[in-house]
């Protein structure tokens, strides 16, 4: 009669026992990973250079503009809106079109990136299923398509600075510390977005509309000086945080020890849920996509 014993391979065969792990991860091997596939997509960023390069023309193939339709259409944005709200809040149009054209570039960015971000992973489900790619990879590649695009509408913000004659000095220097942290929030935010969003296919549609809100809430299309009472709840938008620390120094100013401290302090939350939620489902985004 056969017993229950275990079948092994035979030690004199020199063949490794299979051995089938079905326990779930530890926290530090997940991290472990994680890093892993973090350090595996930075030395591969020729190739996320080249993805997120390839994703803007294949989005304008056939175009004659090409990106600079966006371009254009900023210009036509900044130049419609600028005179009907400068007459509204009573501004000067001088000091108001450079704060809203650079406002308007900004949020096109920022917006544009955390929409992308919510389907970083679903629109490379191909890639994903079909070789073994590092997932940060595909966030990267949103960041720098997106980068490619803000550096396009930066001819709108060049010549409305140029046409008024606002130079922004050596502050503007101070700008880019701020810039860098933004791409760091980029690749958060695609990590982030972009795991709920395979999971949960509502995720695009809800965060557009919690876009819209915040545009509004934000200080894009008005001043912040134009609060009287309580403008130090602002602090609280993480929005306005971020985007003051690179718009002041562009029109001449310098960002606050609390408007950094506000900036760093959301930005350090928002890369730790990021990077716990990614750590947890990464072996599943295979699955989701």
């Amino acid at each position: 009669m056969m017993t229950g014993t275990p079948l092994t391979a035979s030690p004199t065969l020199g063949a490794a026992e299979p051995i089938l792990d079905l326990l779930p991860d530890a926290p530090a091997r997940r991290a472990g990973q994680a890093l892993n596939d973090l350090n595996a997509s930075l030395h591969l960023w020729r190739l996320c250079w080249k993805l997120g390069w390839l994703d803007l023309k294949l989005r304008y193939r056939g175009s004659i503009l090409g990106p600079f339709w966006l371009t254009a259409s900023t210009g036509v944005m900044v130049g419609s809106m600028g005179v009907i709200y400068a007459t509204l809040f009573k501004m000067n149009v001088r000091d108001y079109l450079p704060f809203l054209t650079l406002s308007l570039v900004i949020w096109g960015f920022i917006g544009g990136l955390v929409g992308d971000a919510t389907t970083c992973f679903t629109q490379a489900a191909g890639m994903i299923r079909s070789m073994r790619m590092p997932f940060i990879v595909h966030a990267i590649r949103v960041v720098l398509r997106n980068l490619l695009v803000l550096a396009h509408n930066v001819v709108v913000i060049l010549a409305v600075f140029a046409f008024f004659r606002v130079w922004p000095g050596i502050n503007a220097v101070e700008s880019l510390p701020a810039l860098l942290l933004w791409l760091v929030d980029g690749i958060a935010a695609c990590l982030l977005l972009g795991a709920l969003g395979a999971r949960y296919r509502d995720i695009g549609p809800v965060v557009a509309s919690v876009m819209q809100i915040i545009f509004f809430i934000t200080p894009i299309i008005w001043k912040p000086d134009l609060i009287t009472h309580g403008r130090q709840y602002l602090m609280f938008n993480p929005f306005y945080d971020l985007i003051e620390i690179v718009r002041r120094p562009l029109l001449g100013g310098t960002p606050t020890v609390m408007l950094w401290s506000a900036a760093l302090g959301f930005s350090l939350l928002f890369c730790t849920a990021a990077s716990l939620l990614f750590m947890r489902v990464r072996a599943r985004l295979a699955y989701w996509v």
